[in-house]
């Protein structure tokens, strides 16, 4: 596995994630970090499940048509996972950048719904659908880390997933008034262009407007024992 870091981008619980270059072509490593307080065959059990769960699932959302690294290598043993790095802002910069205007936020988060829409569409949860983990590229929506992401079928996890997105920009963006609603509108205009959540091999996807109702519930929930 042949990879120059240049620039470490993110220190987590879980790995450490780096830039650099990959046969000459931008990269990205991440490096699973042994967690102490685990035995270490049960640490290493679930490190190598978890980063064979992520490639899977970026070689899967990827080979449906969406915007997400490329799986260049896997070294499961060594606990490292090489994947294309895409260009673009992280979605945190963009909205806390003072020169973004009202109507450019709303356009960004618009596409933001069209893209998470089209991520459940193929039975797919992100699990971290934070404003770092999604990417701005003039009119295109990359998104990133997949550590957390599963296939799913069911309504609630999708829901959760948004509610995720909900949380994060009413905390880090409380700026912009009303951003998970233009999420919405994006997510919910994705099915319209697209037409009826499909039926897979596991079964059928809630529809969209199934989905932000289930949003809705776990906000009523969340508020009530909140």
């Amino acid at each position: 596995m042949v990879f120059k870091p240049h620039q470490r981008l993110h220190l987590g619980a879980e790995a450490e994630v780096w830039s650099g270059q990959w046969f000459g072509r931008p990269a990205v490593r991440k490096q699973r970090r042994p967690r102490s307080w685990r035995h270490p065959n049960l640490d290493h059990r679930l490190g190598v499940r978890r980063m064979i769960s992520e490639a899977r699932l970026l070689i899967r959302t990827r080979k449906a048509g969406l915007s997400v690294p490329s799986v260049w290598d896997l070294d499961y043993e060594g606990g490292q996972l090489i994947i294309e790095h895409l260009g673009g802002r992280p979605l945190i910069d963009v909205l806390n950048d003072s020169a973004t205007t009202q109507k450019q936020a709303q356009s960004i988060l618009y596409m933001v719904g069209g893209a998470v829409r089209r991520l459940h569409r193929v039975a797919t949860t992100h699990g971290d659908l934070s404003s770092n983990n999604i990417l701005v590229e003039e009119d295109t929506i990359h998104l990133i880390d997949f550590g957390l992401a599963s296939i799913e079928y069911d309504v609630e996890r999708f829901g959760i997933d948004l509610h995720v997105l909900d949380e994060i920009l009413g905390a880090s963006h409380p700026q912009w008034k009303g951003a998970i609603d233009w999420v919405i509108e994006g997510y919910l205009a994705a099915e319209e262009e697209l037409g009826p959540a499909p039926v897979l091999q596991g079964g059928a996807i809630p529809s969209a407007s199934e989905v932000h109702a289930r949003l809705e519930d776990i906000r009523t929930r969340v508020r009530y024992h909140g």
